[in-house]
């Protein structure tokens, strides 16, 4: 791959995404900076072709990239250019100040990421795994009705009903209050299993069968804190989209089949994963661009876009790596006015993210 052949593949690329129409090389000579001939382009592409970064959709039409061909694209190619700081400061006014929640941060922040790129905005909590339980409470509030409440040391709070078989007493619920606090409090989430459970289940049957209801309830709530909380917002984007299959994308939205896994696959900085190299992803020609947001210098989530693979990167990309730094940055109580330098030109696309060992 020489640098003409880069040239002329980062021309086809910018084009299509531009006009969503096959590039011939005609087009792509009269582009600026292209001092080249059409016919020694058309062999360049028929190059490219031979090598999967390019495919010609219809005989005697022009060439569109292929999902290998926009990975090298970005991987190789691509300088995404600086927000200018008058677009900075509408995204500032769209996520809101330090005293804006955090939930409502990262939500302003999806609603934002929508609204510019027209796509779906996707969002992650990630699983506290540096947590650990801080208190497990159980709370008489109707007749046999109890309702468990579980809190971990970074502010996570579950909690469940749980109807049992007759009323406790006092004495039998202080009995279970110290039992789940001796074996529970204190415990890292990571160190929560479905065999410690068990064993649990078993130690309070002993002494009352009816208590296990509120073991396993217990339980529940542990599979919930281990597991990626993951919202979808702007679906409708995507069933708009002519280029992203329709069925495809309403399996996605009511699954989410696969989305989980690239996002806990994600590593620090912009990550752009493509729906063809996994095949876990429901929707086929589709990009997600992705970026991890921190508090505190630990990772707190996710928050990136799903759209088709034709899509701007070089104006998206931007958007995602600022927002996900300003939105770290409001966490771990930063100044309002964020310092961006950290954040301009580092957080370009991980390279080698089609590597196997990323997806």
């Amino acid at each position: 791959m020489d640098d003409r052949k880069l040239r002329i593949l980062a021309a086809v690329v910018d084009e299509y995404i531009r006009t969503g129409e096959p590039v011939g090389s005609k087009a792509v000579s009269k582009l600026d900076g292209m001092r080249v001939s059409p016919a020694t382009i058309r062999n360049d592409m028929a190059a490219l072709e031979q090598l999967g970064y390019l495919e010609q959709p219809h005989t005697s039409a022009g060439r569109i990239p292929t999902f290998a061909g926009y990975r090298l694209y970005i991987d190789k190619i691509m300088s995404p250019p600086d927000l200018p700081d008058e677009e900075k400061h509408r995204l500032d006014m769209m996520l809101g100040g330090s005293d804006t929640p955090e939930e409502l941060l990262v939500r302003n922040a999806a609603a934002a990421l929508t609204e510019l790129t027209q796509c779906a905005a996707v969002v992650s909590k990630a699983v506290p795994r540096f947590s650990v339980i801080s208190k497990v409470e159980v709370i008489p509030t109707g007749k046999r009705l109890y309702v468990i409440l579980l809190i971990t040391s970074n502010g996570s709070i579950k909690n469940k009903a749980c109807r049992l078989e007759f009323d406790l007493s006092a004495e039998q619920l202080e009995f279970f209050t110290h039992y789940i606090e001796e074996n529970l409090s204190g415990v890292s989430v990571d160190e929560l299993s479905e065999e410690m459970f068990d064993k649990m289940v078993a130690a309070v049957s002993a002494y009352m069968v009816s208590l296990s209801p509120l073991v396993k309830g217990i339980c529940e709530l542990s599979e919930d804190l281990r597991q990626q909380e993951l919202t979808v917002s702007g679906g409708e984007k995507l069933l708009s989209c002519d280029e992203l299959d329709k069925m495809e994308v309403v399996r996605f939205i009511e699954h989410k089949n696969g989305l989980s896994e690239l996002l806990e696959d994600t590593f620090s900085g912009i990550q752009v994963r493509f729906g063809a190299e996994s095949s876990s992803f429901a929707i086929g020609n589709s990009s997600l661009i992705v970026s991890k947001y921190k508090k505190d210098g630990r990772e707190a989530g996710s928050l990136g876009i799903i759209g088709p693979m034709r899509i701007d990167y070089k104006k998206v990309i931007p958007y995602v790596d600022y927002l996900t730094e300003k939105i770290s940055s409001l966490m771990s109580g930063g100044d309002e006015d964020f310092d961006q330098e950290t954040a301009d030109g580092i957080s370009e696309p991980q390279k080698g993210a089609s590597d196997d060992g990323n997806r």
